[in-house]
């Protein structure tokens, strides 16, 4: 007599996986060098002072034991000035020589941005084709559960051979079975496009005025979504641009190095950059997605002067935005607001300018920033081609 076995779910309490002495403290140091903007002196500070607080570490391993291993594994790199030696040279009396500049190499780099990627896009998983669907039926490999004849050109793999074999005894009979070319039914599949993003960051002063710090978050967001188009949407392409006084492009290596300035904000130099590069790209779909918490305070004039005002919304300055708000709706490039500030002031003239271009505005804080721009890039490839 077979024994009856119950099946179900034993709950035991919750188990930290084991860490080594290493592990728990690179993940500390991972943080703080993202917020130090790739400072390794200064990220190694913030560290000592929370072993003292926290005890991190012991006689057994200590942050020196953890500094040699993040060299040793390839995280970080000395530099010496000539006639400095060389890292792990000796001097005379047999110690390092030492005196060398510590940086983070382009190994940490990958780190931090899939380190970034991890806690703002955790819970996705990587597709296979690196595309998204539109809401046009073309040449793609999503089946839609739509059938149309065959056409000249589908490929083999498309056709539905049970739909096209029942066509086949209908048309021509059971007894002498023939398939020709009018049997053929293809199942339709979703055209699956191409996008280009521009992603605009503000660097000006007042992202890390009154205590808050902004700019971590929108740093960490952009590496997350470079690392996020890099693995799963290879096809596309994502340029990343920063503006205060002026706009200017920065490579994706860099995002970790990010600081703000003591920049006012020229919101209209970098939507003139963005769309400057958007034109450029062949992508049908195109859309820029600006990080900002400030209005807009600077311009920079013909003859190479900056006008600035602070005080309030300047009227001269507002309208040359809504102008380039215009101006990208003309050439069907979206803009894409996240204003992290909840000034009701500054959201109205957020609001006018997202009228003007037919994009979208969210008014958020920094939590959950990342979801919504992540959301609203999957939506914006659902677009009908134009």
């Amino acid at each position: 007599m077979a024994m009856n076995t119950r099946k179900g779910f034993r709950f035991v309490p919750y188990e930290a996986p084991e860490q080594s002495p290493f592990e728990k403290l690179f993940d500390i140091f991972q943080e703080l060098i993202t917020h130090t903007s790739g400072d390794f002196d200064e990220a190694i500070d913030w560290l000592r002072e929370l072993d003292k607080e926290y005890e991190l570490t012991d006689e057994n391993y200590t942050i020196d034991d953890f500094i040699e291993d993040l060299k040793a594994k390839g995280y970080i790199q000395e530099e010496f000035e000539d006639g400095g030696g060389e890292m792990g040279e000796e001097g005379e009396n047999g110690e390092g020589s030492g005196g060398g500049n510590i940086s983070i190499t382009a190994k940490m780099e990958r780190i931090i941005r899939q380190r970034a990627l991890d806690q703002i896009f955790g819970k996705l998983k990587r597709s296979g084709a690196g595309n998204h669907k539109t809401g046009k039926s073309g040449q793609g490999d999503e089946h839609t559960g739509d059938f149309r004849e065959y056409r000249y050109g589908d490929g083999l793999e498309h056709i539905s051979m049970t739909e096209s074999l029942k066509n086949a005894q209908v048309n021509h009979g059971i007894g002498s079975f023939n398939l020709s070319e009018e049997d053929l039914v293809v199942e339709d599949t979703q055209y699956k496009a191409q996008m280009s993003t521009i992603l605009m960051i503000d660097i000006s002063h007042s992202m890390i005025l009154y205590g808050e710090d902004r700019i971590t978050p929108a740093k960490k967001v952009a590496m997350a979504l470079s690392e996020l188009i890099t693995t799963r949407y290879p096809k596309d392409t994502l340029d990343i641009l920063v503006f205060g006084n002026d706009a200017w492009p920065i490579p994706i290596k860099d995002l970790p190095y990010l600081k703000v300035g003591p920049y006012h904000t020229n919101t209209v130099a970098g939507l003139q950059l963005a769309m400057d590069m958007l034109r450029r790209k062949r992508n049908t779909n195109k859309q820029i997605f600006m990080i900002t918490d400030g209005k807009p305070s600077c311009l920079r004039l013909p003859d190479g002067t900056y006008y600035k005002n602070s005080v309030g919304l300047d009227d001269y300055i507002v309208e040359k935005c809504y102008n380039m708000a215009r101006q990208a709706r003309k050439l069907h490039i979206p803009i894409t607001t996240f204003m992290i500030a909840q000034d009701p002031y500054l959201m109205q003239f957020i609001r006018h300018f997202t009228e003007a271009n037919k994009g979208k505005a969210f008014f958020t804080g920094l939590k959950g920033l990342g979801e919504m721009i992540f959301e609203d890039y999957e939506a914006n490839r659902r677009k009908r081609l134009k």
